[in-house]
Order: C-alpha cells, then structure tokens, then sequence
C-alpha cells in the first residue's frame, strides 16, 4: 500500500477551495498540478490504494520508465504541494451540491467545500476466483500487455479466458511470446472464427475450468485444470472485470454505467472529461478503463485545463457584470473585493 503523506484538517485546509480533486493517482495528480501552477486553491483528497500498488513499475512512460508506482506518486504528490496544492489523506464518501457549489464529505466527517470537482479516483479490479491467482497479481498474473509485455517476453504465457476481449488479449501477447496458450476456463468455446484465428498464431486452446496455479520458488510453474491436468506456464494473462469508483457521485445522480466493450462500468464524459453534471469532470482509469499511466495523466491535466477555462469564464462574467452597474459606493465595493479575490488568486 501507497504511504500518502496524513495532513491534519486545519481552518486552513477546510477553507472554501475553487477546486477539489478526488484521487491522487497519475490523472489526479497531474490535473493537481496545472491547477496550482494556474495559480488556482486545489486540494487533492487520496485514500491511498492505488490500482498499480502491486506492480514493481511502471511502464510506458517516457522518462519514467519501470519507476516504483510508490515513488512516481510521492513525487507528484511534492510537485503539487511546491505549487501551492494541498494534500488530504481520506476517502470521500458523498459529493452534494451547495450554494458554493459543491460539499464534499469524507467518511471520516470531514467536509470540503469547492467550486469546481474532478473526480480521479480509477478503478477496481475484479479477479477471476482461481487458487493462487490473487497473490501473485501484479507479478506473473497480468493483464496488459503494453504495461507487462516486455516484462514476460519469451516465455510460456496463458491466457485465462474472462470476458469478451480475452481471444484478443491471446492475440496480442503472441507478439511477446511464441509460446501462448489459451484457457477457455468458464467461458464458452471460442467460435470456429476465434479458433481458426488462434491456431493461425500458434495458440493451442485448452478447454475446460481452471482450479489453481501451481506456484514455486520462481513463481508460476503450471495451470491446474479442475480434474488434476496440469499445463506448464510461467505466466497467467487475465481481463478482469473493471468497475469504477464511483459510488460518492449517486446523491448529484452521476454513476458508473456499463462500458459498451463489456470490460466493466465507467463513468461517461466528454472528450475534455466533462459528465453530465455541470462542475463536475472525471480522468483517468474511472471514465477510460484501458487508460495506462502516461494517458491518464494527460487526460488529467487536459479536464485541468478546462477547468481552469471554466473558472476563468466564471470569473469574466462576474466582473463584466461588476463593471455594468452604476457607479456607487456600494459597487465599488464590490468591484474592489473582486479584484481582491483574483489578486489573492495570483491573477
């Protein structure tokens, strides 16, 4: 597990904050980020279990390549506190809508008021109820072979049928490995289609259910089927069913929905991470599943990017407005606290 820096509440940080963060992943983080360097009030809320905490690195991301998930975050995490940002360790547990745009409620009781929310907070993965698989996820039980590929290149992979994209998970790690096999397991058989394509690549399909792993000092040495055959593999591919964290978002009506690919649930939005409550915007693996590192925290600092715009809009209205009134003691009152408040704001 993740060890995310435990800042107390204090009057400081239960202020009114122009935007909130929920996750403190690649996506939040980065979203965190741009935010602070736009010279915005953000806080990141994080529980500390993020999805890669089983892995030893991370791959694919340029400059960072196999860094430790627990490093990569800690220093995100320093680049947001550097600009300004602040760091919250909790899980939220309702997010309603208020006069000052949104209350956010920990589990714990603690409350946060914002303007704006980006929601980051990815995914669970739920793992296929085999023996020994779970202990050895994220080492020789992967999923994605862009992220582990490299990793178990040249040697023997299986692939454990799971969901509808698992015939073309076998398909892609056949281009790390000439030696892969293909678990029906609980799933039907794959079509005649399927088969003729499998065997095209060389992939040999096993019918029938997994019971365990055989694992040994090295790891995986063997796939048990129920009924005691044991197949020789060094590594188990799995597609495991994705659902989004998501459940705070039920009180302002946003929730997960099924994913059109059949992977699991996902919260929908817009190309900037828009959803369909105004104020509210999501990055990451909680609207793209199949997101790695590198592009959720894109996709972060891209919904960051429209946020601040949407700030800024906000703000321009208001002092359009400011500037229309008559002049009176009382509008230049109100005109001063304005520019107070963006000058507090750095702008």
């Amino acid at each position: 597990m993740v060890v995310v820096e435990v800042v107390v509440m204090t009057d400081e940080s239960a202020k009114h904050y122009e935007v909130v963060v929920i996750g403190g992943g690649a996506a939040g983080l980065n979203g965190a980020l741009l935010l602070s360097r736009a010279r915005r009030s953000v806080v990141v809320i994080d529980s500390g279990e993020p999805r890669n905490a089983p892995a030893g690195g991370v791959h694919g991301l340029l400059g960072r390549e196999g860094v430790p998930p627990v490093e990569l975050m800690e220093r995100g995490r320093e680049e947001v506190r550097d600009h300004g940002g602040h760091l919250i360790a909790g899980e939220v547990g309702s997010v309603a809508r208020d006069s000052a745009g949104f209350d956010v409620t920990l589990l714990d009781g603690r409350r946060i008021s914002a303007g704006r929310v980006l929601v980051t907070t990815g995914l669970v993965d739920e793992l296929p109820e085999v023996i020994g698989l779970r202990e050895r996820w994220g080492r020789d039980v992967v999923h994605c072979p862009y992220c582990h590929g490299w990793e178990v290149r040249d040697r023997a992979i299986g692939v454990l049928a799971t969901g509808p994209m698992s015939v073309h998970q076998a398909l892609l790690f056949r281009q790390w490995s000439f030696d892969v096999k293909f678990f029906s397991h609980t799933l039907p058989a794959p079509t005649d289609e399927d088969v003729e394509r499998l065997a095209a690549r060389g992939i040999e399909v096993i019918d029938g259910p997994v019971d365990s792993l055989e694992v040994g000092e090295r790891g995986i040495s063997g796939v048990r089927l129920v009924g005691g055959t044991v197949v020789g593999r060094e590594v188990l591919a799995i597609a495991p069913r994705m659902t989004a964290r998501a459940g705070f978002l039920a009180e302002l009506g946003l929730r997960a929905v099924e994913h059109p690919a059949g992977v699991g649930e996902y919260v929908p939005s817009d190309a900037t991470g828009a959803t369909d409550v105004d104020g509210v915007w999501v990055a990451g693996n909680v609207t793209d599943p199949s997101a790695q590192v590198g592009p959720a925290a894109a996709a972060g600092a891209n919904a960051a990017a429209r946020i601040n715009a949407d700030l800024v809009e906000e703000e321009t209205a208001r002092a359009v407005a400011a500037a229309r009134e008559p002049f009176t003691a009382e509008s230049e009152a109100r005109g001063c606290e304005v520019v107070l408040g963006e000058h507090r704001n750095g702008l």
